[in-house]
């Protein structure tokens, strides 16, 4: 009888001593679990702070060169493809997800049947761009929502086809300057007020030559607004003009301007980015008063009636992040390539991103600004 009640009272004893464990444990396990929930959250809630908080103090703008979907003038053999634009530019689509401003030079009039300005003998030979009103799309796909219009193509089909072309960006709702009677545009992001301007030394464009009147616009967006971009489009065209001489240049006849001296003087004046485009390749990057200059970002897309060979067929998607009062934070470039007459592709060989190196270290050697082999820019 005793054997049996020492029996119970160890095996009770046992049972008791696993059960404290068992609770033990439990506490350990729950507060652990506890721990590491707390941990997990503070770290989703650090994140997301911090993702607010970039998303607050800065300012994401991808940019890039020349747009010209294809032209149904002369013939509509010089439209992509089903007369579609979409595959054109939908393999570089996913570039432009994460940023507040998207810009481009529109290389050209949204027009169905707007007739030339200008009287050609031979159309084939007589260079004038209209994008069908559809085309309109292909800038909503990508999520422009910054043109410029200042360039030598935007008044080829003259009045109608600025005025359709107007309506086509009013529609998307798509900001854009660069006319002799627009020269610039406010709008509105996140509750900041945005200024755009743009020049270039072409017909009924607001002049880039006329840098005191440029200077004067760029003085009158700055009073009151946050942060003020200008675009440029200047220089020679082609492989022969990738440098910035800081000179004037001339190409074809035509005075282009001094690209240099411009972008500094709109930095002067108050600027807070320089996007240049017009010389159809790529050009070197620099850093003013802490002020970012792009002096030429190349061609984009440009369908069917553009030579895209070496230097013409390569170039930059351009993203850069500014702060409040507009000085550069950091910058990427994404590299791309133009194949079978225009449709764009990520370029794996970086092109690119090793030209705009070179030639940034060539035209600019004290530079402040450094570019790596993946296209990060950053200062040293």
């Amino acid at each position: 009888m005793k054997k049996f009640k020492k029996l119970i009272h160890n095996n009770v004893l046992t049972i008791i001593n696993f059960n404290h464990k068992l609770i033990f444990y439990s506490i350990i396990f729950f507060s652990v679990t506890f721990i590491n929930f707390k941990a997990s959250s503070q770290q989703n809630i650090d994140s997301l702070n911090l993702s607010l908080k970039k998303s607050v103090n800065t300012i994401n703008i991808t940019a890039v060169g020349d747009i010209m979907f294809g032209t149904n003038f002369p013939s509509k053999k010089y439209l992509p493809k089903n007369e579609d634009c979409i595959p054109l530019v939908e393999n570089v689509k996913k570039y432009f997800n994460e940023s507040d401003i998207i810009f481009g030079n529109l290389e050209g009039c949204i027009s169905n049947d707007a007739p030339p300005r200008k009287r050609c003998n031979d159309p084939t030979k007589c260079y004038l761009y209209k994008m069908p009103k559809k085309f309109s799309n292909c800038l909503e796909h990508i999520g422009f929502n910054l043109i410029s219009l200042a360039n030598n193509h935007t008044w080829d089909f003259g009045e109608e086809g600025v005025e359709d072309t107007k309506e086509a960006l009013d529609n998307l709702n798509i900001n854009y300057a660069g006319l002799d009677y627009k020269p610039s545009t406010i709008f509105n992001l996140n509750n900041q007020k945005i200024g755009f301007c743009s020049f270039a030394p072409n017909y009924r464009t607001p002049s880039i030559l006329k840098i005191e009147k440029a200077k004067d616009i760029v003085k009158e967006l700055s009073k009151t607004c946050e942060i003020v971009i200008v675009s440029f489009h200047g220089g020679g065209e082609g492989a022969n003009y990738q440098n910035v001489t800081r000179k004037t240049e001339y190409c074809y006849g035509e005075n282009r301007g001094n690209v240099y001296e411009f972008a500094h003087a709109m930095i002067d004046a108050g600027a807070d980015i320089i996007i240049g485009h017009g010389p159809h390749v790529s050009r070197a990057i620099e850093i003013y008063k802490n002020k970012l200059i792009a002096y030429s970002l190349g061609n984009f897309c440009t369908y069917g009636r553009f030579n895209l060979s070496g230097s013409k067929g390569i170039a930059p998607i351009l993203n850069i992040e500014i702060n409040q009062t507009g000085d550069f934070v950091s910058g990427k470039i994404i590299p791309i390539k133009q194949i079978n007459r225009g449709y764009v592709y990520y370029d794996k060989e970086k092109k690119s991103i090793k030209k705009i190196k070179e030639l940034t270290k060539l035209d600019f050697p004290d530079s402040l600004l450094e570019v790596d082999d993946e296209g990060n820019i950053y200062v040293k």
